[in-house]
């Protein structure tokens, strides 16, 4: 049977070839995950309702700007976008173990969040999704990848992870710090080798950004400092410097990421690069409260571990009302970071930082 190769879709010409998926003997007992439209169950549910919001009802309206824009639509658009070009970017093949443990967790679903705010930042400066959609996967794998190897005994001992087995459950721990391995390898790949239309010192500048945002100075020292915390007293202080690390930087290099691809000024950039800091603060706070007012069944996560852990939380050192208080407060930091662009360019990114404040899972 013939198939569309949807990477084609994406950067060149449609071209008919045979599914790469079918060329590989994959054996009935290994659960491969496959693009299909139940990947996007959670993509349709994105729009909270205001009663339904994390932040104080009586403070919402000060935070959510009221846009003619329909963001549920977007999002699931620019979702199905991103599943197509990340089935697309890894089909199974020899070695097929470690090819189906990397899409197994890729393609488990997820809101897409970070590949989502990349391409909106292109948007914004006058790119595309064509030509943010490299990267916009590369740091969907790269979040992919840590949140396996969060997962992993020797981190956080998860067993489940967007309501499935995490993936060392189903393929053993070897396979899964090695298919996080491939991925984070293969993210630089995928933007070195598919990214058109772009000058090449700004791929590089692109690609060294998103290395500085995972590596020692980034993501990894949240995690360094997050583990050597562990069992000591934590100040407000050094929280931040965790999140802003271990959760923001990730979604730091996803806007900034965008806004170099997309032809932004150095001024542009920078504004961008400060909204996401937020946002992404934003994001761990929230993350912090669901953790202890929503269940397992609803995070599609192990519910309640950061209070069994005794880690220190937002609402551990503030109390959940201070919390969504400060949430609330990064909320609009961010927003005004956006008040000297084109509102309606800006709208998918007041969006999502809406969307993020007031997420239920």
């Amino acid at each position: 049977m013939s198939l569309v190769n949807h990477t084609t879709l994406f950067y060149g010409t449609p071209i008919t070839t045979r599914s790469p998926i079918l060329l590989s003997p994959i054996r009935k007992s290994q659960p491969v995950s496959t693009f299909s439209s139940s990947s996007f169950s959670s993509i349709s549910a994105i729009l909270t309702k205001e009663h339904q919001s994390n932040l104080p009802e009586d403070k919402i309206k000060d935070t959510h700007v009221e846009l003619p824009f329909d963001f549920k639509s977007y999002m699931v658009e620019k979702a199905n976008l991103v599943n197509l070009a990340l089935d697309a970017a890894i089909p199974v093949k020899e070695p097929a173990k470690i090819h189906e443990s990397m899409r197994y967790s890729l393609l488990a679903g997820g809101k897409r969040v970070r590949p989502v705010l990349c391409i909106a930042a292109c948007e914004l400066v006058g790119g595309d999704a064509l030509t943010a959609m490299p990267s916009a996967c590369a740091v969907e794998m790269i979040h992919t990848m840590s949140l396996m190897h969060d997962d992993l005994p020797c981190m956080d001992n998860d067993d489940f992870r967007r309501g499935k087995p995490t993936n060392h459950m189903v393929y053993g721990e070897q396979v899964a710090i090695l298919g996080g391995d491939a991925l984070l390898a293969f993210a630089f790949e995928h933007i070195a080798t598919n990214t058109k239309g772009v000058s090449s010192a700004r791929i590089l500048r692109a690609i060294s950004e998103l290395a500085k945002c995972i590596g020692s100075e980034g993501l990894v020292a949240g995690q360094v400092v997050d583990i050597c915390s562990e069992g000591a007293d934590v100040g407000l202080d050094q929280l931040e410097y965790i999140h802003h690390h271990k959760t923001a930087a990730l979604l730091e290099a996803s806007v900034v990421l965008g806004a170099i691809l997309g032809g932004g000024s150095d001024a542009e950039i920078e504004k961008l690069r400060t909204f996401a800091r937020s946002i992404g603060l934003l994001f761990q706070v929230v993350d912090d409260i669901l953790d202890v007012t929503k269940s397992s069944d609803e995070l599609g996560k192990t519910a309640g571990k950061d209070l069994v852990s005794d880690k220190t939380t937002y609402p551990k050192l503030l109390g959940i009302d201070k919390s969504r208080e400060f949430a609330e407060k990064l909320n609009k930091e961010a927003q005004e970071q956006l008040s000297e662009f084109d509102r309606q360019k800006a709208a998918p990114l007041i969006a999502l930082a809406n969307y993020i404040a007031y997420r239920q899972n």
